[in-house]
């Protein structure tokens, strides 16, 4: 017994270093995945951010729910389009994105919070008008605009409205759907929002949860660390591939705004969070400049 509960207190103190390093420092989680879909990785999730504040730190919660919009349009009779990994996001679902993230996912998300002994405020769609975007048009190979309806790109977050929350002991819980300047909505990817508003932050971490356990070489060996040109050449060598790339991609764009590291973490481990950010080895791909 006595063996056990040493174990738990050196682990704590493997700990201490990095509560120390990180705190009052900004921490920007894109929570999606297999993570979303399992309710004891969800309570795991839950937990981890509530602790993050509790010790200190500030976390904020960016979160999708792919799965989830899919499963109401097609319950709605409408089959889900993508194009180059992109929703094509017409009016009718537009409409079920926002409902989903919003008015389900969000605030369930923040109501966990709260049960978990945190305080938690949700922001979605116009309801706090935090990102501003704009539409954005995907080319094809020849140039040509591609019209994808109501997806957005990130055009500017509000981050001193942000840290005025944060101040005030909240977790902001944000969904990836941005405000056009003439009041429009629009679907923006949960990777690119959540980056966008950790490089408006200057937040020391980004943490991208993933369904795999991180970059991996040709090996299938897990990349525990990767600067900006290796990950740079290994996207164009097809080291890194398929969903990894956008992911990758935005890891990169946070790095080169301000944001001292990222991380790419498996979210179907319990507890990945803190694994990753308190023990000296990790669980995923830390990536940085």
């Amino acid at each position: 017994m006595f063996k056990q509960l040493i174990k738990r207190a050196n682990a704590v103190i493997e700990a201490l270093p990095y509560l120390i390093k990180f705190n009052s420092k900004i921490i920007v989680i894109k929570y999606g995945g297999a993570a979303m879909q399992n309710k004891e990785l969800t309570s795991s999730v839950i937990q981890d951010v509530v602790l993050l504040k509790m010790v200190g730190m500030e976390p904020i919660l960016v979160h999708g729910g792919g799965p989830e919009i899919n499963k109401y349009l097609r319950k709605n009779g409408i089959e889900p389009k993508f194009i180059g990994g992109y929703r094509v996001t017409d009016k009718e679902t537009m409409r079920i994105v926002q409902k989903v993230l919003g008015e389900k996912i969000n605030q369930q998300i923040v109501s966990l919070i709260k049960k978990a002994g945190g305080k938690a405020k949700g922001f979605y769609g116009k309801k706090g008008q935090v990102i501003k975007a704009f539409k954005y048009w995907k080319k094809d190979e020849k140039g040509n605009r591609i019209d994808l309806g109501f997806t957005g790109q990130v055009g500017g977050v509000r981050y001193r409205f942000l840290r005025k929350w944060m101040k005030l002991g909240y977790i902001p819980v944000l969904t990836s759907i941005g405000v056009g300047k003439r009041g429009g909505i629009y679907n923006i990817n949960a990777d690119k929002a959540a980056a966008a508003i950790a490089a408006y932050l200057k937040a020391e971490k980004l943490i991208v949860m993933t369904d795999v356990n991180g970059v991996l070489d040709n090996t299938g060996k897990l990349v525990s660390k990767v600067n900006t040109y290796k990950a740079g050449k290994m996207i164009k060598l097809g080291g890194i591939s398929g969903g990894m790339i956008p992911k990758i991609k935005s890891c990169l764009y946070a790095l080169r705004k301000g944001v001292k590291t990222a991380h790419i973490i498996d979210g179907r481990i319990p507890h990945a969070i803190l694994l990753e950010l308190f023990t000296d080895y990790g669980i995923g791909t830390m990536v940085e400049k």
